[in-house]
């Protein structure tokens, strides 16, 4: 029998980081904009943006930590 979607989401939330963003690319990947809702297609170019503007060098990273701190600091907690 297949596995379920929550399943799958289980067994997935336990690989690497490394292999849960190849992952999550892949399954977005496979995704054609028509079968999405307008504004699932809208969040997913900008995420094909930014990901195209990191992996160019056009925009420079930072740590998750440390965006999370700057985030925290702007909206005050």
């Amino acid at each position: 029998m297949p596995l379920t979607p929550h399943e799958i989401e289980s067994q997935a939330l336990e690989l690497p980081a490394n292999d849960r963003a190849e992952l999550v690319e892949r399954l977005a990947g496979s995704l054609s904009d028509d079968e999405l809702s307008p504004s699932r297609q809208a969040w997913l170019k900008l995420a094909r943006a930014r990901r195209d503007e990191i992996r160019s060098g056009a925009v420079a990273g930072i740590p998750g930590e440390e965006g999370s701190a700057l985030v925290r600091k702007l909206v005050g907690r």
